[in-house]
């Protein structure tokens, strides 16, 4: 068993390295097949041969002894290439260099859908219960443009995408939409809701922040190539918007590559959670609301 074990171990690195999916049912299959090739190539012994059994619990613990662990696979990085991540880094370094471009010029934008009233998903209870009542979950959603540059000191006002235009609180409590708010069904963000936004913000934001900061005026802009980014961006532009350049992530590679996945947005969520826990906490202790009402 010692030995099923270490091949096992050994086999599920092999389909790790060449990035195939291995499920637990998989790994139970090639256990019984390598405790049945290691017999058949032991010489014949008196008696039954020896007989394994696998189970729940030689899994788990085989699971601890070998530090094996089950992870999600996300669809982009399944989808991952290495070779052509590879290319775009010496490409994008190349242009770096020779058109001049400095940290502070340099951009990039990704969209990211927030269930912005979800609540988690687990909730601590007393000793003395043994289950809560569950609850609907909210699936309210809004997508968010987030843009930045390498540096960081210049975030450009987001893109908001809802299925309301004016929402009805906003009318009742006054509220100043201080973002790019647009309306859609879908709340997707589609090619025209983007050339807009780079048009009329995006555009006026880094023309602004060059001239103040006394850098070249020029920019480069770099994004993935989804259907709601055109690839003759270049042609929508505004005439005064001319000096900025555009370069687009290789297809399977915006996993590797796209800096705003390298925890920007998750970092965002991460603050916008907390945040609305506080409020949440504020308003159930001081009023007679619920955490549903409210």
């Amino acid at each position: 068993m010692e030995k099923v074990e270490k091949l096992l171990l050994i086999w599920v690195g092999e389909k790790q390295h060449a990035r195939d999916t291995v499920s637990e049912a998989m790994i139970w299959a090639k256990a019984k097949i390598l405790h049945t090739d290691l017999l058949d190539q032991q010489p014949e012994t008196p008696g039954p041969p020896e007989e394994f059994k696998v189970s729940r619990v030689w899994f788990e613990k085989f699971k601890v002894r070998s530090g094996i662990h089950s992870v999600v696979r996300h669809g982009e990085a399944a989808n991952s290439d290495l070779p052509p991540a590879e290319d775009f880094t010496a490409e994008f370094l190349h242009t770096m260099s020779a058109q001049g471009y400095l940290p502070q010029q340099v951009f990039n934008c990704d969209d990211t859908g927030l269930f912005w009233k979800r609540m988690a998903k687990r909730t601590y209870i007393t000793e003395e219960e043994t289950r809560l009542p569950s609850h609907k979950p909210m699936k309210d959603c809004l997508t968010l443009l987030f843009c930045a540059n390498t540096t960081g000191n210049l975030k450009v006002t987001p893109l908001l995408v809802y299925q309301s235009e004016n929402p009805w609180a906003f009318k009742k409590h006054k509220v100043d939409k201080d973002l790019f708010w647009r309306s859609k069904s879908n709340v997707w963000v589609t090619c025209i809701l983007f050339v807009h936004w780079v048009n009329f913000v995006f555009g006026p934001d880094i023309k602004w922040y060059v001239l103040d900061k006394n850098l070249p005026l020029k920019a480069l802009l770099v994004m993935d190539n989804v259907l709601a980014h055109p690839p003759g961006l270049k042609e929508d532009l505004l005439e005064e918007l001319i000096f900025i350049k555009v370069m687009f992530l290789l297809p399977n590679t915006t996993c590797q590559l796209q800096p705003m996945d390298q925890q920007v947005i998750s970092n965002f969520k991460n603050l916008y959670t907390r945040g609305l826990f506080h409020m949440c906490l504020e308003m159930i202790d001081g009023t007679s609301l619920t955490l549903c009402k409210f």
